[in-house]
């Protein structure tokens, strides 16, 4: 096996010639040379220099490198941490660019660059045998006539889910696929997924990860994926296909499965940070490749600036490593076929010279590239630096995460705040995301993700507990806005088990039918539990896996959740375009969006500032979309909802006309109702809600009695 003339030093990575070899580039700036390390089945290594150097990327050609080729790279250069630079021969280093990595990190002296417990010492034992090495992979698959679904941000429901844990338990699904992105792709997942009635899934991390050092030192393992080390790999781990290139053609058989069923896939992506942690983490690619322009670094380079709290931040306002995320993110959509992002801290991705900016270089490439700007774009718009609270801010083209959603549900329904932040979550958050032309969608509105309580949890528990961290209770959050209903955890006491269901109904009907883009914590929809575990992630067993053994009333809520995303589905009402103007629709029509008190009068601004106030009816009358042959207006149908999180009943008037002629209950969380009936409430007559309990009433026109 022997290297020779280079054929060129773009693209980067290891990519076939379709003879039997492959062209070899790696960009490495500063280094003195580089090694190409080729194994054999047996582990054998072969060393050969990249000789050629254009642009400071080492590049050859191989010859004798076929598809399924283990390889990795060794990079000579200068060692002086105290200035940033930590180039190591000794080390063994993924290929930034490998499609494929086959294999595990193991815990060992070795792996480190620098000599355990002094960063600035370096290693000269050889970490291969205890790091994973990258795959040349053969890029062809037959999609066929695969496209995406295209569904319009206003018509998008998004599932967050595992890949691992939505299958690992399922009783349909194959033992050998489950946990496996063949499991996800079984038909019975996604029939799940399609009579939900979600449009999109959206992953946890895929890219290629590796476990954390003080995670294997406690032996546990990394279960949410949230260090990242190869950006164009999908994890070997959830292959059920081998991981020698197989992981990848599995991945795209899933995506091409998910869309063939109408269904978007949208994935988790962690650029702000990588697994090699601060100085004192392992080296496993790009710190012994170009740790100075790789990484943002501090005092005159020896340390990581850290607005992440995972030990590092990656420097996208580098152009190298802007390169390297940009290629990364349209190999996903060009190659894989995904449909959208979802960006872990965001607000690190947009640090240019450590100050969060907006129009800097990461943003600015985004919102000019061709491919990427057409894709679905969510921002969780925070990072954990100064300034880093970005929710609100980011500019056209992107959605968020809206925590203040978030929080805001959880207290009211709690009972632990009035009315006031409510109207503005309710219908879009227009105080956030009105101006520079964003519309409702660009609020992601969530009660619970991943990262949290689930939903059931959040109405059975008070306070965390982590103990299977490991960690003493200590990690995870403390401000959890939970409410457990009186008695901590699980409970055989009715009373208090028919409330928590009727929360998880309260909770589900304000998330479903608020304007906005709705996100479901996968396993919510049938009440989930992780028993009162707030950060599991570290848990990569049943406290995380999805238990599909359902009682009755978990069953019911999967039918209630589905009921209610109908209701979202066939009325534009919940689905609003344009944020609300609070005006007549037409002359003597009703509002656009109009509040009431329980005596059926609009709110005044006094009883926004109730900070005892507990019950909020919202109108909406629903779009125009035109006119008929008569010059009549034709409109979607108009809705009340009203949400009531006091303990005791409350009688509630019914506006008068012309907000409706009449009204028909569709949902009330206390009896489980999820479907119309057929008795009609004449306006200005009451409604009995039940203490803490939603009803949605559909309000008839004259003409739809």
């Amino acid at each position: 096996m022997t290297g020779h003339g280079s054929t060129g030093w773009d693209p980067l990575g290891a990519v076939p010639d379709g003879r039997g070899g492959a062209n070899v580039a790696l960009w490495a700036q500063g280094a003195d040379a580089v090694e190409l390390c080729i194994f054999d089945d047996q582990g054998r290594e072969e060393r050969i220099p990249l000789r050629e150097r254009v642009f400071n990327v080492f590049h050859t050609h191989v010859t004798d490198m076929p598809v399924g080729t283990r390889y990795g790279f060794r990079v000579h250069g200068e060692w002086d941490p105290r200035h940033g630079h930590r180039w190591n021969p000794h080390k063994l280093l993924l290929d930034p660019y490998a499609k494929a990595i086959d294999g595990s990190f193991r815990l060992d002296p070795a792996v480190f660059g620098h000599v355990p417990g002094d960063d600035l010492r370096i290693s000269t034992s050889d970490s291969a045998p205890f790091v994973p090495r990258s795959v040349v992979v053969d890029g062809s698959f037959d999609w066929g006539d695969d496209r995406s679904p295209g569904t319009a941000w206003g018509d998008t429901v998004i599932y967050e889910t595992h890949v691992r844990g939505i299958s690992r338990l399922h009783p349909s699904v194959p033992e050998h696929e489950r946990g496996t992105y063949a499991g996800l792709a079984h038909p019975h997942v996604i029939e799940h997924l399609t009579t939900l009635g979600v449009t999109a899934v959206e992953l946890l991390p895929v890219h290629h990860f590796v476990d954390e050092v003080h995670l294997l030192e406690l032996g546990l393992t990394n279960y949410w994926g949230y260090n990242s080390i190869g950006y164009f790999a999908p994890q070997a781990a959830y292959s059920s296909s081998g991981s020698r290139g197989g992981q990848v053609n599995e991945f795209k058989r899933m995506v091409k499965a998910l869309h063939a069923a109408g269904l978007e896939v949208i994935l988790d992506v962690v650029y702000n940070h990588t697994a090699e942690g601060n100085q004192n983490g392992p080296m496993l690619s790009f710190r012994g490749i170009d740790n100075d322009d790789y990484y943002h670094l501090r005092d005159e380079g020896r340390y990581y600036a850290d607005y992440t709290g995972c030990g590092n931040t990656l420097d996208v306002s580098k152009p190298h490593v802007l390169q390297l995320v940009m290629d990364s993110l349209r190999y996903w959509v060009l190659e894989m076929h995904v449909d959208g992002f979802r960006f872990d801290l965001a607000s690190a991705l947009a640090r240019s010279f450590h100050d969060v900016n907006m129009l800097g270089n990461f943003m600015t490439t985004i919102q000019q590239d061709p491919i990427l700007r057409r894709v679905k774009l969510i921002a969780e718009p925070w990072d954990v630096g100064p300034g880093g609270y970005q929710v609100g801010e980011f500019p056209p083209l992107w959605t968020e995460w809206n925590d203040r959603y978030r929080d805001n549900v959880r207290d009211f329904w709690r009972g632990a705040t009035g009315i006031g932040e409510l109207g503005w979550r309710l219908s879009g958050s227009a105080d956030l995301y009105a101006s520079e032309g964003r519309r409702p969608f660009a609020s992601i509105n969530f009660i619970t993700a991943h990262d949290g309580f689930t939903l059931r949890d959040l109405v059975s528990y008070d306070h965390k507990h982590n103990q299977a961290n490991l960690e003493d209770n200590r990690d995870g959050t403390d401000n959890n806005r939970s409410w457990n209903c009186g008695v901590e955890g699980e409970t055989d006491d009715e009373a208090v088990n028919r409330l928590r269901h009727r929360q998880l109904r309260n909770l589900f009907t304000t998330l479903l039918l608020s304007t906005g883009v709705p996100m479901i914590a996968g396993g919510d929809e049938f009440g989930r539990t992780q028993g009162g575990n707030n950060n599991a992630y570290c848990q990569d067993n049943e406290i995380s896996w999805y238990d599909w053994s359902w009682e009755m009333w978990q069953s019911e809520l999967k039918v209630f959740a589905s009921d209610v995303l109908a209701l979202r589905r066939l009325h534009s009402a919940f689905r609003q375009r344009y944020f609300f103007e609070g005006q007549p629709l037409h002359d003597g029509g009703p509002k656009d969006l109009a509040w009431f008190g329980p005596d059926g009068h609009e709110i005044s601004d006094a009883d926004w500032h109730d900070g005892d106030a507990r019950t909020l009816a919202m109108y909406l009358a629903g779009e125009v979309h035109g006119r008929d042959d008569q010059d009549r207006l034709i409109r979607d149908e108009a809705f009340l909802m009203i949400l009531h999180a006091g303990a005791d009943d409350v009688e509630v008037t019914l506006p008068a006309e012309p907000f409706a002629a009449g009204y028909r209950m569709v949902i009330d969380t206390f009896t489980g109702q999820s479907r119309e009936d057929d008795t009609v409430l004449a306006p200005g007559s009451a409604v009995l809600v039940a203490g803490r309990s939603a009803v949605v009433l559909h309000a008839l026109r004259p003409d739809s009695q």
